[in-house]
């Protein structure tokens, strides 16, 4: 536990990304607006969607508290079950735009990291949320949308007392004792940062506070040591500078100092990377926005699905949209699933062997004997690797 990440370097990766992948789904052609089927499966990354659902009903719980007045009585049994049954009614009509979704997207991306950068911090926000007076129904209703982790978090509710009187110091001060006894019982930073990466590249050193950081400027050498002058063929007279003493109009020429190693920031678009988005444009110049994936009736055939040149590996061959269409309808929506398989087939030295790991091992497991349609793509992108 001696790495110490920045929450501010988290939160500003997340407005990176959201801002990337809302480009790629709220296109100029005035994409829809998400409702919640679609929030649910923006990304790849379930926890990043189980997390703007949980800012959702934070707000709703914001806006139903506030709905309180000295002529009418809120708290009566009947206005509390229709208030809940209108909360019920009210989900099924999710409507986010940009501009409503995008920081509920950031807010959630920084928080899946600080699920693991900050333990501590995550358990006071996520778990316990604002309630002032938190109980084991609250805290277990919360854990329902924590996905990365689980299993860290569920140890410590499932270890609480079955009591009402559970303040939130003394909630707090439980969980730092218990932090400190299991910390290494932790998912590791390492494997978050391979799932966000395949949506905007990121490295664990990226979030540590102190890196990556400018390497401090190389002093100048100084000036070689006096050597017997050698009387050179000027152009014109110049006076002849003692061997013991260089002038500072006229130094002596002094060897090279290397340049200091470039600092290495977060991923941006101003970095010598090539944006995600620009690699899609370059790779597949007509393909599908991701507004095409999340909607039923998506059709358009990918430059993968089509065929075309050569490709090095799959995992750079596999636009964001055949990723999310893979993930969906061959891997059951598991995301790990697909990076594995990916993983596996890009090792594979033959066609031969890729084809039969996809049409035996992978096509039982996940009994794909009704999606062809997907497989047979699958199975394209491989004839190009191996062409």
């Amino acid at each position: 536990m001696n790495d110490k990440y920045s929450l501010a370097k988290c939160a500003q990766y997340g407005r990176r990304l959201a801002a990337r992948l809302c480009d790629q789904y709220f296109t100029a052609n005035a994409a829809p607006a998400l409702d919640g089927a679609a929030v649910l499966k923006f990304t790849p990354v379930r926890q990043l969607n189980l997390l703007v659902v949980h800012q959702l009903l934070g707000r709703w719980q914001a806006e139903t508290a506030r709905l309180r007045s000295p002529y009418f009585d809120f708290e009566a049994a009947p206005v509390q079950a229709a208030l809940t049954q209108f909360m019920n009614v009210l989900s099924r009509h999710i409507s986010l735009s940009r501009a409503a979704y995008e920081p509920l997207l950031a807010q959630a991306i920084a928080d899946t990291l600080g699920l693991v950068a900050d333990p501590i911090g995550s358990f006071q926000r996520l778990l316990l949320g604002t309630a002032e007076q938190p109980n084991l129904a609250g805290l277990r209703e919360n854990l329902r949308y924590i996905d990365v982790d689980k299993s860290f978090y569920q140890g410590f509710v499932d270890s609480l007392p079955d009591s009402q009187d559970l303040s939130r110091d003394f909630l707090t001060h439980r969980f730092e004792l218990y932090h400190a006894a299991n910390y290494k019982a932790h998912q590791p930073m390492q494997r978050l940062v391979d799932e966000l990466s395949a949506l905007l590249p990121l490295t664990t050193a990226d979030l540590l506070e102190d890196g990556p950081v400018a390497a401090p400027a190389t002093p100048q050498p100084a000036a070689a040591p006096p050597t017997p002058p050698v009387a050179p063929a000027p152009v014109e007279p110049v006076a002849v500078t003692p061997p013991t003493f260089v002038a500072p109009s006229a130094p002596a020429p002094a060897p090279v100092a290397a340049p200091a190693p470039p600092s290495r920031p977060l991923p941006n678009t101003d970095s010598a990377s090539v944006p995600l988005h620009e690699k899609l444009r370059a790779v597949q110049p007509a393909a599908a926005p991701l507004a095409e994936t999340l909607r039923p009736n998506a059709s358009t055939p990918s430059l993968a699905e089509r065929g075309g040149p050569k490709v090095e590996t799959l995992r750079e061959a596999i636009s964001i949209n055949q990723r999310f269409s893979f993930i969906n309808e061959l891997f059951n929506g598991e995301n790990m699933d697909y990076h594995a398989a990916i993983q596996h087939l890009d090792s594979l030295p033959s066609a031969e062997q890729a084809r039969a790991y996809v049409t035996g091992d992978l096509s039982q497991r996940y009994e794909w004997g009704r999606k062809e349609e997907h497989v047979n793509k699958l199975l394209k992108l491989i004839e190009r690797k191996f062409a």
